[in-house]
């Protein structure tokens, strides 16, 4: 059984609030490349300071997030708030052979 059992490789990926689209765009494209890979993704937006006042707009941004990963990825569970940090999980879709 441990033979056959697959190791699960959890790549994060970090926003700030205020992230901009060509930041956005090239973080897109690793979170891509991590699921075309079969590893999971944990995507957050860090708050530090006073910008948790934004937190409307971290959730806007995971929310994106996800929506443009959909083809690639399912996702596990929806942003939260954890401390100083809204998470959001992505594991790899399963590709019919």
């Amino acid at each position: 059984m441990k033979l056959k059992a697959s190791k699960v490789v959890l790549k994060e990926i970090r926003f700030g609030p205020q992230t901009d689209d060509h930041d956005y765009n090239f973080k897109l494209k690793h979170a891509q490349e991590f699921l075309k890979e079969g590893c999971k993704v944990k995507a957050y937006v860090f708050f530090k300071g006073r910008s948790i006042l934004f937190k409307e707009q971290g959730e806007v941004l995971l929310l994106r997030f996800a929506n443009d990963l959909e083809e690639l990825a399912k996702v596990d569970s929806l942003p939260t708030l954890e401390g100083k940090r809204m998470i959001i999980m992505f594991s790899p879709k399963k590709t019919a052979k």
